[in-house]
């Protein structure tokens, strides 16, 4: 993997492990020269087929936050009282005694599911993910559905196609008609933003559809902006506009489809103007968006997870995934719905391998939703939770209702402990705290989600201090624990090997990648047969009729939303979007120089909305409603519609001179299938300070 240079230097290659779409390839210029080798550089790999040789900004400054003097580099444990922030330095072998015998007590007294733990995608890393699953099976504790972010999305697909699977991105470079619908491309998806460019350049339209005027909307040739949540009601009245004018691919709908009849029944009272007044889009605009969808070949719909978080999450993406069957996309190369590609590099992983399923034995795990960990938290389940173990993610600045969470972990009674890089909000409450590795400091694979390369990541230099991976911490656990079951001690390349059965391992650490099955043609549907029952894309779906929903693309209010009761107190309607490329997911935001031109959170709201509040630009306001309140300088701008408001997510409590961050506020309603949850269904006040 290593090639050396003239001096002492060498070049190791790895992938970024972050939660995003593009899973950038790296290299690492490693000093070896002194007795421990230090990282010099990191780099975007030229050879990388998806990336292409570039980093995103806050990955360019990797080091920054590897060598950062805030990172954890031993075991801590808790001194202060919760939330202080105050530890004390002790060995491993304390830290392990003292959580094994905490857990024993926990078991021995309440049962094994009385121990839950928490994690999400910080490191989406086949082991970082995986192998801990391996020692939570053995246990047999509560297990958490990672649902938060992405599911909801592949749960209303799969109601119309039958399966998540969708057309690979790159595809979009033989699109004529581009439409972006909910995703802020050229932010959170950089890398595909030069195949848009490609084919706009050979006569391909872009068309953004989004309730905020994005970057990606201001290099769009068209930008739509519906009232946020109420997109279903624009896409049935496409629906009725091609059904009326006859723009359906009528011969592709009759061999490919079920319920073509009812659909076309169903959507006929959902008129342009009938959908103008729900979701704030000319009539006109909304005949014009059918027209050339219904006219232009091959069009392709590029959608990713930000529209799932609202109560209607699912059946948005059922609805959407209507669309290319009514024009017969699927059967252009470039045409069709373009998501997630997970399910493809998904297939080469053999999870009961990865994740010791076997080690459950026969028994049965609670599972419970991690979007609800403030109603977990407050003591309402049975056993309640008395062991709380946090990795791979931050669930006081992540996860909706936070106030309620911080509730809950300030419980005497909760036994918490997180393995982290940096004090987090979430580790200033824990009792201990385990250094963890950086991405450079481990070797593992990266499943993309973005693009069909699964990538190898090597490690470069040696973990800074006592800091361990996800998976030696799990194989130390299960010592500590007396756990005797030889795959709890797999070391990281068996695993790997054991986890990627069809894969050339040694080969896939030798170039770096390897592009997993996926059809030549381009053409994911290309033969019009999908797995559902019918063998059809399913306009009407008993699957849904089963779980109590409705047969067909139904528009449901939401129930925190515009025009409620609940709307009378709180009129506005906050979103908390990713805002920049300096920080994700707030693992980049507390380092010095990671936030760019932002100095920190604000709250952006039309001139209008300001002006009747007698808010100014730059002044200090108060976000409130019955879950928090709290504040921000308020910036004015056009990018949002009347009655629409927006908090960039990702900000530590540190940044906020109230200790609050924007989950402080949020909704933690759940979708009404999927699992996902209605962040974007949250209404508030604002209030000049």
């Amino acid at each position: 993997m290593s090639t050396a240079s003239r001096t002492t230097a060498e070049i190791v290659s790895g992938s970024c492990h972050h939660d995003c779409p593009d899973t950038c390839g790296w290299h690492v210029t490693v000093d070896r020269s002194g007795p421990t080798p230090v990282a010099l550089q990191m780099r975007g790999n030229p050879d990388h087929p998806y990336s292409k040789g570039e980093l995103c900004p806050k990955v360019n400054k990797f080091l920054d936050r590897v060598y950062s003097d805030e990172r954890v580099l031993h075991p801590l444990r808790r001194v202060g009282a919760k939330g202080e922030g105050r530890f004390e330095q002790i060995t491993w072998e304390v830290a392990l005694t003292e959580i094994a015998a905490r857990f024993h007590e926990i078991i021995d007294r309440d049962g094994a599911e009385a121990i839950m733990p928490y994690s999400d995608a910080g490191n989406q890393s086949l082991l970082a993910m995986g192998f801990p699953e391996r020692f939570w099976n053995r246990v047999a504790a509560t297990r958490v559905v990672r649902a938060i972010c992405g599911p909801t999305v592949g749960a209303g697909v799969k109601m119309t196609n039958g399966t998540t699977k969708c057309l690979d991105p790159l595809e979009i470079r033989h699109s004529k008609l581009i439409v972006l619908w909910g995703t802020n491309t050229k932010l959170t998806n950089r890398h595909l933003w030069p195949t848009i460019e490609a084919a706009r350049a050979d006569g391909a339209q872009i068309v953004v559809i989004d309730p905020i005027r994005t970057m990606t909307a201001d290099d769009a040739d068209w930008f739509i902006q519906p009232r946020p949540g109420t997109d279903i009601a624009l896409m049935l009245a496409v629906m009725h506009v091609l059904i009326r004018d006859d723009l359906t691919d009528r011969q592709w709908v009759r061999d490919h489809t079920l319920g073509f009849d009812e659909l076309a029944a169903h959507v006929t009272e959902w008129t342009p103007q009938r959908a103008a007044a729900t979701c704030g889009v000319e009539a006109a605009d909304i005949e014009r968006l059918a027209t050339i969808y219904g006219t232009i070949r091959p069009a392709v719909i590029r959608t990713l997870v930000g529209a799932e978080h609202h109560e209607n999450g699912a059946m948005f993406f059922r609805t959407l995934a209507c669309l290319p069957a009514l024009v017969g996309a699927w059967q252009d190369r470039g045409g069709g719905l373009a998501r997630s590609v997970g399910v493809w590099s998904g297939s080469v992983v053999d999870g009961n391998v990865l994740e010791g399923r076997d080690l459950l034995a026969g028994r049965q795990p609670r599972w419970v939703n991690m979007s609800r960990l403030a109603e977990i938290l407050s003591e309402t389940t049975n056993p309640p939770i008395r062991g709380l173990f946090v990795w791979n993610c931050n669930p006081l600045m992540i996860t909706p209702n936070v106030e309620k969470i911080r509730a809950g972990v300030m419980r005497d009674d909760l036994f918490t402990v997180v393995h982290e890089q940096f004090i987090t909000d979430t580790a200033r409450y824990a009792d201990i705290v385990l250094p963890a590795t950086t991405q450079i400091e481990a070797t593992d694979v990266v499943p993309p989600w973005g693009h069909l390369w699964l990538s190898w990541n090597e490690a470069a230099i040696e973990p800074c201090g006592e800091s361990v991976s996800n998976s030696e911490l799990f194989r130390r656990l299960a010592k500590a624990m007396g756990y005797t079951e030889p795959e709890l001690f797999d070391d990281d390349l068996t695993a790997i090997r054991a986890s990627l059965p069809g894969i050339d391992v040694d080969e896939l650490r030798r170039v770096g990648y390897v592009r997993v099955p996926y059809p030549d043609d381009g053409r994911p549907f290309g033969d019009g047969v999908f797995p559902t029952a019918s063998g059809r894309v399913e306009f009407v779906s008993e699957a849904l009729v089963a779980m109590g929903q409705p047969a067909l693309p139904t528009f449901v209010a939401p129930v925190e939303g515009p025009g409620t009761v609940l709307a009378e107190r709180y009129p506005l309607q906050l979103m908390t979007p990713k805002h920049h490329t300096r920080f994700l997911n707030g693992s980049y935001s507390h380092l010095p120089g990671h936030g760019g031109r932002e100095s920190g959170p604000f709250l952006e709201l039309c001139a209008a909305d300001a002006s009747s509040r007698g808010i100014t630009d730059g002044q200090c306001v108060r976000v409130f409603n019955d879950r928090g309140s709290l504040e921000v300088p308020a910036r004015v701008s056009d990018r949002l519609r009347p009655g629409l408001v927006s908090i960039p997510w990702g900000w530590w409590s540190r940044h906020h001179p109230d200790g609050m961050v924007a989950n402080s506020l949020t909704n933690d309603t759940l979708t009404e299938w999927g699992g996902g949850v209605a962040f974007y269904d949250t209404l508030v006040e604002v209030a000049a300070h």
